[in-house]
């Protein structure tokens, strides 16, 4: 089986356009590389707004019906239909994360949850996966949102290693290799 090379983007409906635009360019800083109207293209019925963080084309699609009615999206802990659990976005460093933390509260917006690490090996670690620092929010449309810094990574025995500086973590063997 030929395997992806990484996943690329991830698209999510939005209630607002405009205002979600605005929300991910305050927080994130992300820039609008194109935006097309509802039926632009025939096939294509909802409106789309492309932002990137870097040079991709985009890394963020936004998309909106203009026929919908929207209500916000559905909290894990809420009866429903499935949905997106979230959205993370990745800090180079430890760093640079904690300057994200420092905008999410400068710009007023409710941490959900966290900071935490999640760890079931580091000190301070509450139990949890992945080895990596985090804080969640959610955006106007109540996406969940995760910030983080430093997962862990597998090394090639299946052993985990902790993202910031690679040493194995345990003694036990988390994945197939």
């Amino acid at each position: 089986m030929a395997l992806a090379r990484r996943l690329h983007h991830v698209a999510i409906e939005v209630s607002d356009m405009d205002g979600s635009i605005q929300f991910y360019r305050d927080l994130l800083g992300l820039k609008l590389s194109e935006r097309h109207a509802a039926g632009e293209v025939a096939e294509i019925p909802v409106e789309l707004a492309f932002l990137r963080l870097h040079d991709n084309h985009h890394d963020l699609v936004l998309a909106h019906n203009p026929t919908k009615r929207y209500s916000k999206a559905q909290r894990a802990d809420q009866d429903g239909p499935v949905a997106c659990h979230h959205i993370a976005f990745e800090y180079p460093d430890r760093d640079a994360w904690l300057a994200q933390l420092e905008q999410v509260k400068a710009l007023g917006i409710d941490i959900i949850r966290g900071p935490i690490i999640h760890s079931a090996y580091q000190p301070g670690g509450e139990g949890s996966w992945g080895e990596n620092e985090s804080f969640y929010l959610l955006d106007p449309d109540e996406h969940r949102i995760e910030m983080f810094c430093n997962m862990g990574k597998i090394d090639a025995d299946g052993y985990l290693q902790d993202g910031a500086d690679g040493r194995r973590l345990g003694d036990t063997k988390v994945a197939e290799t």
